[in-house]
């Protein structure tokens, strides 16, 4: 044993020469949260350092919750360039004359990632400014681009409603969200829906209830989609005053429908036949087209809030840009990837995609390889724009509330995960001497929810370097 390992063990300490020991104060919060180290993977290097200043089981492929949006938005900015737009075509299938369409009006959409309300609704002002008042036809939703199988968003975790739920599709319109504030008003709670849904009641059943802790306020909530109407039942706690959440409450299709159909009647406008779905053929005319922010926009709110949908409608981009294909697939988004890797002499063979939002039980990488990636990124011509994508420490996006008030706030830049069984971190730190590095700290236990102490001690503790 000792003829066989001896050398090995050398070579290590040899590629290891620099390396410290993990820092006490995070050893201390991973036994306090009783994570063994068996259940982490961490890489701290500067980013311009050949080697690592902390690894520990850094090779190990981990699930990286939604720090997998750091490869989506890193790969969307290399491969499409900042300055991509998405777009949505709206075509005339039929005469129009003196503001009358005689046929169908056709909305064609290309995977905008955050085409909300108010842009939706300026648009379809732009089409009544256009010359567009009657549609004596129906209203046909081309989703083509999208070649997707059908989205249950019941299967991660048989909670339909929530928001981060929400499937990708080609029209993607305002996230697929209802958003619900709660109002209380004494015994009495308001509750106000946003956008206008035509065609949609709310049955508030709500009762007030104490609250002994504000944080986890829609616990009692029961939110039920029943054909026309969103069920409201159980209990608000009214002490924690106005809250809101975004809320997933009905398909794509009938979703664009029942928007449409209520902006469309308070601009003055008809409708006359149905919704449907169908594709933009030859004798359809391009009547207007909205486009949508640039991409350097749009990942800010991936990163920094860490939306789900928008990063799946990102990364379903990515496999139209290099493909010769007339629409986007999750097969040829994971080839064009793993492509692009490859031509940056990135090789990780343990990498898997399945979304490139994180929200999956399958994706892995490791936390060498993640950190990799942000050392290249780090290199690129698009850092500025990547780095200000993500969320600054103790000041914005999901890490406002960490580490605030300490030296170590706004000094970086870190993106997180949360699943269940899974806590993550990962990005850039500036130390007080000035040097710039890369942490990674990988979670997978069952106690992972319980690790932020740790990820928070690494952090604070590359800071004081």
């Amino acid at each position: 044993m000792k003829f066989f390992y001896a050398p090995l063990l050398c070579l290590g300490l040899i590629a290891n020469a620099h390396a410290v020991a993990l820092p006490g104060g995070v050893r201390d919060a991973l036994k306090q949260a009783h994570i063994p180290q068996s259940g982490i993977g961490i890489e701290v290097r500067e980013i311009n350092a050949r080697s690592a200043l902390i690894s520990v089981n850094a090779r190990q492929a981990m699930n990286p919750a939604s720090t997998m949006k750091l490869l989506t938005t890193y790969a969307g900015l290399e491969l499409l360039g900042p300055g991509y737009t998405w777009k949505t075509e709206a075509y005339l299938d039929g005469k129009l004359d003196k503001g009358v369409l005689q046929g169908n009006l056709i909305l064609k959409g290309y995977g905008d990632p955050k085409f909300t309300i108010e842009q939706f609704w300026l648009w379809l002002s732009e089409l009544r400014a256009r010359g567009l008042r009657e549609i004596q036809g129906d209203l046909v939703l081309d989703r083509s681009f999208f070649n997707l199988p059908a989205h249950d968003p019941a299967d991660f975790d048989n909670d339909p409603v929530r928001a981060y739920n929400v499937g990708p599709d080609a029209l993607l319109l305002n996230f697929n969200t209802l958003r619900l504030r709660y109002l209380p008003d004494g015994n009495r709670l308001k509750v106000i829906s946003e956008p206008p849904l035509e065609g949609m009641r709310l049955d508030n059943q709500l009762a007030p209830l104490p609250a002994p802790n504000c944080e986890n306020w829609d616990d009692t909530i029961h939110i039920q989609p029943r054909g026309d109407s969103v069920v409201l039942q159980g209990g608000y706690p009214s002490e924690c005053g106005e809250r809101e959440q975004n809320l997933n409450v009905m398909p794509h299709t009938r979703y664009v429908a029942a928007v449409f159909n209520a902006i469309w009647q308070e601009l003055g406008g008809t409708l006359k036949g149905n919704t449907r779905e169908g594709i933009a053929g030859g004798n359809a005319k391009l009547f207007a087209t909205h486009y949508s922010e640039p991409l350097a926009e749009v990942i800010r709110d991936i990163n920094k809030f860490s939306n789900n949908v928008m990063a799946r409608q990102l990364f379903l981009t990515l496999g139209t840009v290099t493909q010769a294909s007339a629409s986007a697939s999750i097969p040829l988004s994971i080839l064009t990837t793993k492509s692009w890797l490859a031509q940056n002499k990135l090789s990780f063979p343990e990498l898997v995609l399945e979304n490139g939002a994180g929200l999956s039980r399958q994706e892995r990488i490791s936390a060498q390889h993640l950190a990799q990636l942000l050392r290249s990124a780090a290199h690129s011509p698009f850092n500025a724009e990547f780095t200000a994508s993500l969320p600054i420490l103790g000041v914005d996006g999901s890490v406002k509330k960490r580490l605030k008030g300490t030296a170590a706030a706004s000094r970086a830049h870190l993106k997180t995960g949360t699943l269940e069984g899974v806590k993550t971190i990962a990005g850039y730190v500036r130390s007080k001497s000035g040097k710039e590095w890369i942490i990674v700290f990988l979670i997978n236990h069952p106690n992972a929810k319980l690790g932020g102490a740790a990820q928070d001690a690494l952090i604070e503790w590359v800071q004081k370097r």
